[in-house]
C-alpha cells in the first residue's frame, strides 16, 4: 500500500499551488518528514494531471514466447 493517498497528496499539492504555504510549512503542517514529497508531487502533477498523482498498477506480463523472441532477435 502507497504510503500516501492520492486525495492526500491532491490535497496538499491544491494547497501549495493556492498559495497557503511553503514547501515546508506544508510539510511540517501534515507531518511530512521532509518538504522533498511535496515538491516532486507538484512537479508530477504540474507535467500530468491528477494522473501523476495516482499510483500505477499496470504492469505488463509477458508470456514465455514473446521473452524467447526479444531473446533471440
Amino acid at each position: 500500500m502507497a504510503k500516501y493517498s492520492y486525495e492526500f497528496k491532491k490535497k496538499l499539492v491544491t494547497e501549495y499551488l493556492d498559495g497557503h504555504g511553503s514547501y515546508g510549512v506544508l510539510a511540517q503542517r501534515h507531518g511530512l518528514s521532509d518538504k522533498k514529497s511535496l515538491r516532486q508531487w507538484v512537479a508530477v502533477y504540474n507535467k500530468f494531471g491528477d494522473d501523476g498523482l495516482k499510483r500505477s498498477r499496470n504492469r505488463t506480463v509477458y508470456s514465455f514466447e514473446e521473452k524467447l523472441s526479444i531473446v533471440e532477435s
